[in-house]
C-alpha cells in the first residue's frame, strides 16, 4: 500500500476541456504517479460515470489502481480500486462493508480520527491541508498534528494540500507514505517533466526514513 501513495494524483478540471483533461492524467500516468483519485464535486451522477470509465481505461492502461472521491456508488459501478471518504460521508466502517477488500481512503485532520480511521477498516489516511489551497475548501493542518498521527497509526498517511516541489522538504522526517497533489501537476506546463521531478524529490524524501 506504501509504494501506492508515493506521488498522488486528485484530478481537478480547472477549465481544462475533456480532452485535456484526460491528456494530462495519461501524461502523468505514463511518467511515474502512482495512484490516481478522480475528483469531481459538480458533475451529475451520470457525467461522472461516464468520465469515471475514461479514466480507468487510461489508468488500467498504465496498471494503476483508481481511487473515487467520496461516491461508493461509483466505485463500485466503474469497479475502480477504491474510493476516498472525508467527513460528511458515509462512515468508515459503513463504507468497508460496501466496498468489501477494495482499497478504503479517508481524511483525517486530527490524532483522534485517524484512530478510529484505522479501527473502522481504512487501508491509508489523507492528512492536510497541510498548505493553503484554493483545490480544497480546508483549514491548514499542523505539521506537528501530522507528525502525531504518523506516530500513532500504523497505516499509511499521505499528506495533501498546496504540496508543490518548493516545500516538498518540509516533510523530511515526518513519516508520510507519500504526498497527494492536484494544481501541481493539473496545471503543469510540461506535465511529464513535473512528475519525473516529483518522483524524484519523492524517492530522496522517502530515503532520509
Amino acid at each position: 500500500m506504501e509504494k501506492l501513495l508515493k506521488l498522488y494524483l486528485v484530478t481537478g478540471a480547472f477549465d481544462l476541456s475533456e480532452e485535456q483533461f484526460l491528456s494530462v492524467i495519461t501524461e502523468a500516468c505514463e511518467n511515474g504517479v502512482t495512484l490516481v483519485q478522480l475528483r469531481e464535486k459538480t458533475l451529475t451522477t451520470g457525467d461522472f460515470f461516464n468520465l469515471a470509465v475514461k479514466v480507468k481505461k487510461i489508468t488500467d492502461t498504465y496498471q494503476i489502481p483508481l481511487i473515487i472521491n467520496d461516491r461508493v456508488d461509483i466505485c463500485l459501478a466503474v469497479d475502480a480500486a477504491g474510493v476516498h471518504i472525508g467527513d460528511d460521508e458515509l462512515s468508515v466502517s459503513v463504507t468497508r462493508q460496501l466496498i468489501g477488500n477494495k482499497i478504503l481512503g479517508v481524511s483525517a485532520k486530527s490524532v483522534a480520527r485517524a484512530k478510529e480511521a484505522q479501527a473502522s477498516g481504512a487501508d491509508y489516511l489523507g492528512v492536510g491541508a497541510m498548505f493553503p489551497t484554493k483545490t480544497k475548501d480546508s483549514p491548514v493542518t499542523p505539521l506537528n498534528t501530522l507528525k502525531d498521527i504518523t506516530a500513532t497509526v500504523t497505516i499509511p498517511v499521505v499528506a495533501i494540500g498546496g504540496i508543490n516541489e518548493t516545500n516538498l522538504q518540509t516533510f523530511s522526517g515526518s513519516g508520510i507514505a507519500g504526498i497527494a497533489v492536484v494544481s501541481e501537476i493539473m496545471k503543469a506546463e510540461k506535465v511529464a517533466e513535473k512528475v519525473r521531478s516529483l518522483t524524484q524529490k519523492m524517492n530522496e524524501l522517502l530515503e532520509e526514513k
